[in-house]
Order: C-alpha cells, then sequence, then structure tokens
C-alpha cells in the first residue's frame, strides 16, 4: 500500500512540477525549486519501484520522510496550494500512518498542516477560514486513516498467521493419520497373514509332536514350513521399515510380469486353480502405483481362498488408451449385499476396507460386485 500512495506522489509531482517551475523567482529560489523537484520526484521513484528493498530503511528512519516533507514545501511554496502539489501533501499523514501508527501520524499531520498554513500565509491568499482549514483537516483524516489502516493489516496479518498454522496442524494430524492407515494396511496384507500363517504351522507342528506315534517326516516338513513362515516374516518386516523409512525409491517391475508371478505363486501355495490372461506389452505406471495394484490384487486372491471358498480364480489385466483395468473374479460365495465402508470397519473387514484406501490413494476407482461369486475390479488411470 505504502508502494502505491508513492507511485501516486510520482504522478502528482509530475504534473505540477511544470507549474512550480515556471512560478519560481529567477536565481536562487529557480535552483532551490528546481533541487525540491529532481529530490522528491527521484524519492518517490526509488521507493515506487524498489519499495522491498528501500521500504525498510525509511520504516527505520522517520527523519528520511522529514526531509522529504520540507523538499515538498518548496514546490509547494512555488506552484501553490491549489495545485496537485496539496494532494501529495495530503499523502505525508497517510504515509506517517501507515509506518509508524497513530503517532507518526500525528506528528507528520501536524507538521504538513503547519507548512500549508504558513504557505497560505506567505502567500497573503484571501481565503475563508473554511478553505484555509480544508488542506490541514484532510492531513488529519488522511493520518487517522493511514494509522487504521496500519492496525487493520497487522490483525489481518496476525489473523493470516494464525490460519496458516492452524491449516499447518491440521495437514499435521491428517498425515499422521493417513500414515497409521497405511501402516495398518501393510501389516494386514502381509505381516498379520504371515504371522497367522505361522501360528497355523505351529499349531499343527504342536499336535503331531504330541501324538502318540510320531511322525519324523512330518514333524520335520512342519518345522521348515515354520522356519519358511519366520523368514518370510522377518523378510516383510525390513520391507516395512524400509518403506517407513524412504528408502524403497528404486524402479518397480512391470506390473503386468508382476501380477503373472503373484497369480502363479498363488496357484502354487494353495492349490486353487488360478489363471492369468494379459498381454506382455509393459504398462507405464509409477512404483508407487504398482506396488498399491499389487498388493489389492494379493488381498483379493487370499480373499477367495480363505473366506469365498473359491475353486477357481481368474485375474486379467488389459490397458486401454487412458486407464490400466485389473480383474480378480473367483466363483466363490461373494460377499453380502449393499455393504458399505462403514459396514466393512465396523465389521472388522480391514483387508476389503485397505484395498479400498490403496486404490483412493493413487486416484484408481475399485469396484467389487457379486454376481456368481466375487470381482474386484480396478482401473488405474496412465496418465
Amino acid at each position: 500500500m505504502c508502494r502505491q500512495v508513492f507511485g501516486f506522489r510520482l504522478a502528482m509531482i509530475a504534473v505540477a512540477s511544470p507549474a512550480a517551475l515556471l512560478n519560481a523567482t529567477p536565481g536562487l529560489g529557480a535552483r532551490l525549486v528546481g533541487s525540491a523537484v529532481v529530490v522528491t520526484f527521484m524519492i518517490s521513484y526509488v521507493l515506487f519501484r524498489d519499495w522491498q528493498r528501500f521500504g525498510p530503511l525509511l520504516l527505520r528512519h522517520p527523519a528520511l520522510l522529514a526531509a522529504d516533507t520540507l523538499f515538498g514545501s518548496f514546490l509547494l511554496i512555488s506552484a501553490g496550494p491549489d495545485t496537485t502539489l496539496a494532494y501529495v501533501s495530503v499523502c505525508t499523514p497517510l504515509l506517517a500512518g501507515l509506518l509508524y501508527s497513530w503517532r507518526g501520524a500525528a506528528v507528520f499531520a501536524s507538521l504538513q498542516s503547519l507548512i500549508l498554513l504558513l504557505v497560505q500565509g506567505a502567500l497573503k491568499q484571501h481565503a475563508s477560514v473554511a478553505e484555509s482549514l480544508l488542506l490541514p483537516g484532510l492531513c488529519v483524516i488522511t493520518g487517522a486513516m493511514g494509522s487504521t489502516l496500519r492496525t487493520l493489516m497487522l490483525r489481518f496479518g496476525t489473523a493470516t498467521e494464525a490460519l496458516a498454522e492452524t491449516r499447518s496442524r491440521l495437514a499435521a494430524t491428517e498425515a499422521v493419520s493417513a500414515e497409521r492407515a497405511r501402516l495398518a494396511r501393510e501389516m494386514h496384507d502381509s505381516l498379520t497373514k504371515t504371522l497367522y500363517g505361522v501360528a497355523l504351522v505351529a499349531d499343527g507342528l504342536a499336535a503331531s509332536a504330541s501324538a502318540d506315534r510320531l511322525d519324523p517326516s512330518l514333524i520335520r516338513e512342519q518345522a521348515e514350513l515354520v522356519a519358511g513362515a519366520a523368514r518370510k516374516a522377518a523378510a516383510e518386516s525390513r520391507e516395512l521399515l524400509t518403506d517407513l523409512r524412504g528408502g524403497r525409491d528404486d524402479e518397480t517391475p512391470d506390473v503386468r510380469s508382476e501380477l503373472d508371478a503373484l497369480t502363479k505363486d498363488f496357484e502354487f501355495r494353495t492349490a486353487l486353480t488360478t489363471t492369468y490372461e494379459g498381454s506382455a506389452t509393459p504398462v507405464p505406471l509409477p512404483p508407487a502405483t504398482t506396488r498399491q495394484v499389487l498388493s489389492i490384487a494379493a488381498e483379493a486372491l487370499e480373499n477367495a481362498h480363505r473366506h469365498a471358498r473359491a475353486t477357481r480364480v481368474d485375474v486379467r489385466a488389459e490397458a486401454t488408451p487412458t486407464h490400466l483395468v485389473v480383474t480378480i473374479h473367483d466363483d466363490g460365495r461373494g460377499l453380502p449385499s449393499a455393504m458399505t465402508l462403514e459396514d466393512l470397519r465396523r465389521t472388522g473387514h480391514f483387508g476389503l476396507l485397505g484395498m479400498t484406501e490403496r486404490a483412493a490413494s493413487v486416484g484408481a476407482r475399485i469396484r467389487l460386485t457379486t454376481d456368481k461369486g466375487t470381482e474386484v475390479r480396478v482401473e488405474v488411470p496412465l496418465t
């Protein structure tokens, strides 16, 4: 705002300077008026052009504004208070109010009013009392306006800072909440299931060891399963910790080849008939998006095996010009109808809830339908 005031001053000085120079007395008077024109014009130009640099200097040294006021009085005497320089005089208390609060506004309004009255007296202008006090009164009014504007802007700045701090706290809270939800999804889809498998195999090992007739080969096989599952849990824990520390920035393989490998591994582990259909053409997806798609597919396969009592699962990946569409269909008993996200959260179906959250985190759309089994359809944008 101060910069705009100096721009207005600059325009008024440029308009009134010819009249001031023409009315100046030859000799010393003309030189004083010319110097005042140059000084006031350059000060206004510099502060208008580079306020960020020179504004703090004017803020720290009110004497500079007082010197500018005195130089402007020479122009006012030469051109007269009935020219556009009168508006320059009115701007001084406004600047003082903006820069130095009400105390500065009072001092400069008084100084400028005194200068205007002295100029009118020196020029011996015959005017009524109301006309003589018009410009000094405007100086007082603009000084009060400048002080009021300063207070309002400071309060607005304080409110803006408080709002920014509140937004920052809300963003931090949302980030913590999102990270907690992400950690819960990662643990549910990897570590929790592996540990659950370890517990099941360990129970089988305990039952075999307590049987009347021990079968060393069976015990050895179950012990190897426990060891393998424990190693897998340790590996998943390391991957989870690496992901939390931000260390998974390496390039992820193509999503179609990963889906093919995931399907084959699932069929080998569960002996459930599983097919994969998709071309070998690579699909350009970011690493984070690829991981989320693979996690959704893995969760859908596990649900088909553990909950749907399916006998066959079909996985398909096809690319359109704008999306990658991945579908996982099983011939199991399907999902309950009309189930919402809140129902999933309340009933403990964290796997389905995590699939929905994963899709939303990468801008994908997911749809679960129940028609002769369950179909999970994920549409991932390619751009």
